[in-house]
């Protein structure tokens, strides 16, 4: 089975984990261990790493690339539920843990995994192949008003009525089964010189129906905030985002985290109490550099995001 993938930030995001060689790490989305592999090659015989995703193709992958390394786990589930899994077996603090937020290279390019307009395939979505719920379902089962929430809060999508009342046209006459079918429906919406014009009208579509389907956004606050007391003191957690939406939840729990004092500002002294749990290790998003966007463009829209616990 083939599952190449460019990891993205590489080089930052291992200077941003501050590697110890004895340390506990965790990739809660290990894809195809591009990261992983090098925080491996990083650890000595008394280091630890984890890797957690609901891929199971991901899985049989980075299992095959790391299979040389013995201080490596690999765990099949949702990054959400990883200090779950790392409390009951043992694991009550570590010294850095990575997420990705990113749809990996083999899941976009593989049309049977039906993520991507650029390749045909049923309508599916699934990171998670054992899930019940597929685009195909969102898409044909859903409410026009579903819909159109989804479109406008995960797609930002400034056209959503337009879109909706198209695909809702369409699966009246028969079911809208193929991401090539979705993407002309979602096409019909627009002038044509708009559609030649912006390069790709249907990425916010299929974004937020990807979102709808594996719940990405879903407890992602939490999930944050649960790993960031999983943290040791210095420990650090980096994450890379590739949306607006990912990129706010992650920036406000960063900023929450990292300030002393959330009352309201006119409040005379402070009364909540709060206190600074985490430092910013870069207060503005870091992201790919000239070289790197010449040979993976689909570094051009990642956000690192890197904080130390106090």
């Amino acid at each position: 089975m083939e599952f190449k993938h460019v990891p993205v930030l590489l080089n930052e995001v291992i200077d941003g984990l501050d590697i110890k060689s004895s340390g506990i790490y965790v990739d809660c989305t290990i894809g195809g261990a591009g990261h992983s592999f090098v925080i491996a090659e990083k650890l000595g015989k008394n280091g630890t790493l984890y890797g957690f995703d609901r891929d199971q193709m991901a899985i049989e992958a980075s299992s095959e690339r790391l299979k040389k390394f013995n201080n490596v786990k690999i765990i099949k589930s949702n990054y959400k539920e990883a200090k779950t899994w790392l409390n009951e077996n043992g694991v009550n603090e570590v010294d850095g843990i990575l997420i990705d937020l990113g749809v990996s290279s083999p899941q976009l390019d593989k049309g049977e995994r039906g993520f991507s307009f650029l390749h045909d395939g049923e309508l599916d979505m699934r990171m998670d192949k054992e899930q019940s719920l597929t685009a195909y379902d969102v898409v044909n089962n859903y409410s026009k008003e579903r819909l159109l929430k989804i479109l406008y809060e995960y797609g930002e999508e400034s056209n959503a009525r337009k879109i909706v009342e198209k695909i809702c046209q369409a699966r009246e006459i028969s079911p809208i089964k193929t991401t090539f079918q979705l993407k002309e429906i979602v096409e019909s919406a627009f002038p044509k010189k708009v559609i030649f014009g912006k390069g790709g009208v249907t990425k916010q579509t299929f974004q937020a129906i990807r979102i709808e389907v594996n719940g990405e956004l879903e407890g992602l606050k939490e999930c944050l905030e649960n790993l960031i007391d999983l943290l040791k003191t210095g420990g650090r957690l980096a994450v890379i985002t590739f949306h607006s939406l990912e990129d706010r939840i992650v920036k406000n729990v960063f900023k929450d985290y990292a300030t002393d004092c959330i009352c309201p500002p006119r409040t005379p002294i402070c009364i909540c109490g709060h206190r600074a749990k985490v430092r910013l290790v870069n207060r503005k998003p870091i992201v790919a550099g000239e070289e790197e966007l010449k040979y993976n463009s689909r570094s051009s829209s990642a956000k690192l995001r890197v904080i130390e616990k106090l």
